[in-house]
């Protein structure tokens, strides 16, 4: 199915910065025990020979690659995680000589079945995946961790597959996307159009010494850097596109919540039906997402800003309220809620930081269904074009490691212009369930006046 053509490694360009040093934020602590983020890239490249993509195609890209990562250090570097935590904290490296793993591969699978919605066995796409390398050297201090490894594989007069993992301390989706975009714009053009990232931890200010708080949290949980994947899974992928058309439905049934954006209404309507997909009762069920804190906090952190901003919310309803008549509504109000408390308390909001770990402890005694959403319309992989044209298709992977989860981007398809793709992960007999559902409820019937 997969043949490894090539692995190597890939420094920046000599002559640049021996060390870089970075701490990490208190936004960056959060992520320090999270599982790998895994991201598929799927592009058309219908003329891509196997002789263009090993002679021109690839030693191209690790040029490119290698460029970008001279102004992205601590991609090639590696988390360093303390042996002795009461005495160190963590922080990224980079050192002359480190790089990133890159494996270069061939498949025989059909790309156009890979790329297709419809739900697929999830177990398939690991195959795309790179691995993260297990920690590395031999330190009597630290751990060694490597935060960033990248695959590409070659469907033969096809397409092209780019395999993502990274490590989620070294930065969230704005800044992998960044470093991405950045790359294809080198890789297309030679030069990078937009602004060079800023790593400067300074710009999460931290005056309570919340960094000291969360560390001392996260120091208690064994640190198991995962390098494996969760297979099998026992899942299926498929991605279910909400038009715009079907959006302003939904935003003309929700015109008495306030802030019902796309966002909001395409979280909310993918929630209440997952719910009523479910098949077993439960107290209540939980919505967990996240929002970019750049433009929240104080002062602005620009939108560069290489690191973790993230600041998350909850919001939590009883499930026989989520899937009765009114379900959808209900959601939408509840997150809607959520936002809105993000953007006019942020100051409170940062202030009762210290607590925010404690908070979540009490979610984690409740009896309740989770649904998490990974990525943001915001994050746009579709400005990731390497010269071959705009991706495809995005899968996120990870969300199989997670209860229940849901990607959310711009839909990729040209005939999809302002509607929103959204990839879930679920168990077979449950996607069979919220197919049903997804589809009956986008009926005319459901936004009538």
């Amino acid at each position: 199915m997969i043949t490894v053509l090539e692995t190597s490694r890939v420094p920046p360009p000599p002559g640049g910065a021996t060390e870089l040093r970075q701490p990490l934020a208190f936004l960056d602590y959060l992520w320090l025990h999270f599982h790998p983020v895994r991201h598929l890239l799927f592009y058309d490249y219908p003329s891509c020979s196997k002789a263009y993509f090993m002679n021109t195609l690839v030693p191209k890209l690790k040029e490119s690659l290698s460029l970008t990562l001279n102004h992205y250090l601590p991609v090639a570097g590696n988390l360093l995680y303390p042996l002795h935590t009461d005495q160190k904290k963590p922080f990224l490296r980079y050192l002359a000589g480190d790089s990133v793993s890159v494996t270069i591969a061939e498949s025989s699978m059909k790309f156009d079945e890979l790329t297709a919605n419809h739900p697929q066995d999830a177990d398939q796409f690991y195959d795309f995946v790179p691995q993260m390398l297990p920690p590395v050297g031999d330190d009597p201090e630290y751990k060694i961790v490597p935060v960033f490894s990248l695959q590409v594989t070659l469907f033969p007069d096809r397409g092209i597959c780019l395999g993502i993992s990274n490590h989620h301390c070294l930065g969230d989706a704005s800044a992998i996307v960044g470093f991405m975009k950045a790359f294809a714009a080198i890789n297309k053009f030679g030069r990078n159009e937009e602004s060079w990232p800023v790593f400067d931890r300074g710009v999460i200010q931290d005056t309570q010494g919340i960094d000291t708080v969360f560390w001392k949290e996260m120091k208690q949980i064994p640190f198991h850097p995962s390098s494996s994947f969760p297979v099998p899974t026992n899942r299926v992928r498929a991605t279910f596109i909400l038009g715009q058309d079907d959006i302003n439905k939904l935003k003309k049934t929700a015109s008495r919540v306030d802030r019902a954006s796309s966002f909001v209404v395409a979280t909310s309507y993918i929630w209440s039906c997952l719910a009523k997909s479910a098949g077993k009762e439960v107290e209540s069920e939980m919505f967990i997402f996240s929002a970019d804190a750049r433009p929240l906090i104080k002062p602005p952190a620009l939108a560069n800003y290489f690191g973790n901003c993230l600041f998350g919310a909850v919001a939590i309803i009883e499930q026989k309220k989520l899937v009765g008549d009114e379900g959808f509504l209900i959601a939408a109000s509840a997150i809607a809620e959520e936002i809105k408390y993000l953007v006019n308390n942020t100051e409170e909001f940062i202030n009762d930081a210290k607590n925010w770990l404690t908070s979540m402890d009490k979610f984690r005694g409740m009896k309740a269904s989770q649904l998490a959403v990974s990525g943001s319309p915001k994050f746009d992989w579709c400005g990731t074009d390497f010269g071959w044209g705009k991706v495809r298709k995005v899968e996120v992977v990870s969300m199989d490691g997670e209860e229940y989860s849901m990607s959310l981007s711009k839909c990729m398809e040209w005939h999809c212009q302002g509607g929103l793709e959204v990839g879930l992960s679920l168990p077979r007999e449950r996607m069979n369930a919220f197919q049903l559902i997804f589809a009956e409820g986008l009926r005319p019937q459901m936004c009538d006046d």
